[in-house]
């Protein structure tokens, strides 16, 4: 089975909100076996609505609109859909009723226009909304399926969950989906393409999406089967293999971010860190203490953005920035020993670089960064040039020397 989803608001096509609608439903979806094949955001326009319903209902198996259930005349919802179907809407009076015993419980008077909220589409079946006024609407079109929700999640989930799921489960037989996602850092999306391409095409379940990210690559392989063991087995099969291509270079399997995975490896081995950082500007620091428990790894940070400042707190001589300048190997190198020697720590990390858009030279252009380790891993230097505009050469940064923690960690060579 597939399904399609629709965001319906004119709000959601603005920079002000974003729908997370649509993330929920999908994740559901997934566990249930049914996989997504569009999400479409629509304004409150009632022509562009019944387009929208119109071709998802064409293509999909199972479809999903969220919001416009409310009372107001931007609430097209109701009306887009019945015209996408060819059926009239009547207004129900016990829907009426219900509507009107709800305000009642709350020492109000239902104003008339609510009782738009009752219209049901011919042929519907009405999903009560024990959290809200807006009714919704599950609708069969065929071997089709189309589910009316409202737009707050806090009434649209137990909905959903309560009185649509249950449907779509019989619906699908039992098959199931499971996705595992393998993230792999400061590798180029390219380059880990065409090491593992070769082997997940030769695969038809699981399949395999690849995404890129600031400073990481994503695969998302989804398996289908009839029971969780044989998701499992499937899964395994393909994962060992893309590991066997890339050893050492998947950093998880569990959903665990990079900052996570290197909390966890500094705490079993009992190691402090303290990072000095001149391009990201505590970055770095900011990302591993949003790990809980980051005051058992992470000692201090230095923010040593001039170069006064990587001398003062971190001892780097003047003499040696004036030669190199401040974004060079034997700078990097020193601020990673400075900060070790400063805090007492076992083990000090550095990046230094130019995040752009000014500061750039032939030699050493936008993009150009240094990232450096100094005690109980060893010592580690590597130059790298970052793509992008100034916030993505940063995010590349901080997930460079985090990869770079990781493999010292490990003791993996790179």
């Amino acid at each position: 089975m597939r399904a399609e989803i629709l965001a319906v608001g004119s709000e959601l096509l603005t920079p002000l909100r974003s729908d997370t609608n649509a993330l929920w439903l999908t994740e559901r979806l997934l566990e249930a076996g049914i996989e997504v094949g569009a999400r479409t955001t629509v304004a409150d326009d009632a022509a562009l609505l019944e387009s929208a319903f119109r071709a998802a209902l064409s293509r999909a198996d199972v479809v999903l609109a969220t919001g416009g259930l409310g009372p107001t005349e931007d609430d097209l919802t109701r009306e887009a859909a019945a015209a996408a179907l060819g059926r009239g809407l009547q207004r129900k009076v016990e829907l009426v009723e219900q509507l009107k015993a709800r305000f009642a419980r709350f020492g109000r008077v239902m104003s008339p226009v609510n009782e738009k909220q009752a219209d049901l589409i011919d042929g519907a079946r009405a999903l009560p909304n024990a959290r809200g006024t807006a009714p919704g609407q599950l609708v069969e079109e065929g071997p089709r399926l189309l589910a009316l929700l409202p737009g707050p999640p806090g009434e649209m989930q137990p909905m959903f969950l309560e009185q649509v799921l249950p449907e779509l489960r019989r619906r699908s037989g039992g098959a199931l989906l499971r996705t595992r996602v393998l993230r792999i850092a400061s590798m180029g999306e390219s380059d880990v393409d065409a090491a593992l391409a070769p082997v997940y095409k030769t695969f038809r379940n699981p399949r395999t999406t690849i995404l890129s990210g600031a400073g990481q690559v994503e695969l998302h392989l989804v398996a289908e089967g009839r029971s969780e063991a044989e998701l499992e087995a499937r899964l395994e099969e393909l994962a060992a293999a893309l590991r066997e291509r890339l050893p050492g270079r998947i950093y998880s399997e569990d959903g665990r971010e990079l900052p996570e995975v290197v909390a966890g490896l500094l705490r079993e081995r009992g190691l402090r860190l303290a990072l000095a950082e001149s391009c990201t500007g505590g970055l770095a620091a900011a990302r591993l203490t949003s790990v809980p428990g980051a005051s058992h790894f992470l000692e201090r940070g230095f923010v040593t953005y001039s170069n006064a400042a990587k001398s003062e707190l971190l001892g780097v001589a003047p003499g040696l920035i004036a030669e190199h300048g401040a974004v060079s190997e034997p700078v990097a190198r020193a601020m990673a020993e400075g900060a070790l020697q400063r805090a007492g720590v076992e083990v000090g990390a550095a990046v230094t670089g130019v995040a752009g858009p000014d500061g750039g030279t032939a030699e050493k252009p936008v993009g150009t960064v240094y990232l450096a380790l100094a005690g109980a891993l060893g010592p580690r230097l590597r130059r790298a040039h970052f793509p992008g505009d100034r916030e993505r050469v940063r995010q590349q940064s901080v997930q460079a020397l985090l990869e770079m923690l990781r493999r010292a960690l490990l003791r993996l060579e790179g």
